[in-house]
């Protein structure tokens, strides 16, 4: 009975799979390149089995051999493997405040292309029209390389199902299929389109980055958005709509939101709340405007960045007594101006949240700035691939 199951096909493929992903593991975790002879003392595996599944890494261009490195024994020094830095690639893209962005990171989560371009029209036809373009280059940029850019990820601000932007009031979008819209432009590529809300992909890039396990992100830009990660896992909901931040209300009499609704925290924190109808000087953008008038100390920015902190404060409190959070990321534009932003949301936190007492919450500006939507689409495509790797090879790409 035990021989039958033993050699039970489907078992032993499944077997060869759980090998494949443990020897990966270990490749993707270590700090160093790592030798075949590490390899199976830290796996248990017999060295048969490594050199087979090290063979089928290389050959998939997910691991590459980097030279003769020593392992601290004596003789000959050993090769060492680490991640390829060809191979398959990620590809993000972000409709952020300034224009749009386009990333190319590869196996490591190293960004290897990063570009912009102003947006001129916020309508959906001419943003997906212009985002393919920046797409095609940003592909063969990395194919120059010997990256193979293999999934395109859009972040935009809003809530998505399946390619579907739900609403997305800051761009005037409202059940717009930007999946299909991207695949359309993008239909000359080998690639396939994902689309999602741009605050969770920035979370996502922050936990790539040196974070806890636990964590607010919080968005300014276009909307505001929030991603929350606990246990270093990202926090959808039912139908991966959460983290709306922007449209919780923090004054129900307030002032009217475009998503029909009063007093969200949109109104009062948002990048039009901070302009409040200010024309921008030629040249700048809403996120270099503000930071000019705050650094020349002008009154009537300073008075909106108070404000902004203070609901901003007070929203976030509300998420962090919920949810048992210690630390909270400013991202987005909100990165950019977190001198003016940290010490009155760090107020109200202080004072409305119960365990803020004997257990301090951190409020600092998020590592990667604004570029980590950007960042974050392009290494949601990089870590499918990480998590499973045996699916990849399969692909025969």
């Amino acid at each position: 009975m035990n021989a039958a199951r033993s050699n039970d096909p489907a078992r032993q493929e499944r077997l060869r799979a759980l090998n494949l992903e443990l020897v990966f593991r270990h490749v993707l975790a270590a700090e160093t390149p790592v030798s075949r002879t590490e390899l199976a003392a830290a796996t248990g595996l017999t060295r048969p089995t490594i050199t087979r599944i090290v063979e089928e890494l290389i050959a998939g261009n997910l691991v590459t051999e980097t030279g003769a490195t020593p392992d601290g024994r004596a003789g000959r020094p050993r090769m060492g493997l680490t991640l390829s830095r060809t191979g398959p690639a990620g590809l993000g893209l972000d409709i952020r405040t300034d224009g749009l962005a386009a990333c190319v990171v590869d196996l490591s989560g190293t960004v290897r292309h990063l570009a912009f371009a102003p947006i001129d029209d916020t309508a959906a036809p001419a943003v997906l029209e212009r985002l393919g373009r920046m797409a095609t280059e940003a592909a063969e940029a990395a194919a120059a390389e010997g990256l193979t850019v293999i999934t395109a990820t859009l972040a935009v601000p809003g809530p998505t199902d399946a390619g579907l932007v739900r609403t997305a009031p800051s761009l005037g979008w409202h059940d717009v299929d930007a999946g299909a819209l991207l695949a359309h432009h993008l239909r000359h590529l080998d690639v396939h389109t994902n689309v999602d809300n741009e605050a969770n992909l920035a979370a996502r890039g922050e936990l790539h980055r040196a974070t806890p396990d636990h964590f607010l992100y919080v968005s300014g830009g276009l909307d505001i958005g929030a991603g929350i990660i606990l246990d270093r896992r990202l926090l959808r909901g039912s139908h991966g709509w959460g983290g709306e931040l922007g449209h919780l209300t923090v004054n129900p009499h307030g002032k009217p939101c475009r998503c029909g609704s009063h007093g969200c925290l949109q109104t009062y924190a948002g990048l039009a709340a901070l302009l409040d109808g200010e024309t921008l000087p030629h040249g700048l953008t809403p996120d270099a405007t503000l930071l000019t008038w705050a650094d020349a100390g002008r009154p009537e920015t300073i008075a909106a960045l108070d404000t902004a902190a203070t609901a901003l404060g007070i929203a976030i409190a509300n998420v962090l007594n919920l949810l048992d959070i210690d630390t909270v990321l400013l991202g987005g534009s909100y990165a950019l101006l977190s001198s003016w932003l940290i010490a009155g949301v760090q107020t109200e936190i202080n004072q409305r949240v119960l365990s803020a007492r004997w257990a301090p919450i951190t409020v600092r500006p998020a590592t990667l700035g604004p570029d980590a939507a950007a960042i974050g689409a392009a290494m949601a495509v990089v870590d499918r691939i990480r998590q499973d790797p045996t699916a990849w090879l399969a692909s025969g790409r």
